[in-house]
């Protein structure tokens, strides 16, 4: 007999995160790390945990977070959406709280390509006259 567990996945850039969530203390672990050591800044921490303190659900779960591609930060807002959306699938009612704080949304902002003729996506050489 297994215990119940709930599983999402967040998107963020170009990083991904699957959050699998089971009841337990509140330990949270990103690719097999402790979350303190793998991301190295309190804020990018409290912002993967920000669903987890809107809905006092913080130490309900142990969290395994496997995240691939990007950077932390990157990593750490796909993490905070797939952890939302899993606890969405515990919980329905939150549904509302989540939304209000604006955790279900995902943030669909991506990198723009380079043109050619340019320096970079918008960016241009420098004019000489002469």
């Amino acid at each position: 007999m297994s215990e119940e567990r709930f599983e999402a996945t967040g998107r963020r850039k170009t990083s991904v995160a699957r959050v699998r969530l089971h009841p337990g203390d509140g330990t949270i672990y990103v690719n097999g790390r402790a979350v303190a050591e793998y991301l190295r800044r309190d804020s990018l921490e409290m912002i993967l945990v920000q669903p987890l303190e809107l809905t006092e659900t913080r130490t309900t779960f142990n969290i395994h977070i496997s995240t691939r591609g990007g950077g932390l930060r990157g990593q750490a807002g796909a993490a905070s959406l797939g952890i939302a959306r899993a606890l969405m699938d515990y919980n329905p009612e939150l549904r509302g709280a989540l939304k209000k704080g604006g955790f279900l949304t995902r943030d669909a902002r991506e990198k723009e390509r380079k043109k050619y003729g340019l320096a970079g996506a918008r960016k241009k050489f420098q004019f000489s006259k002469r």
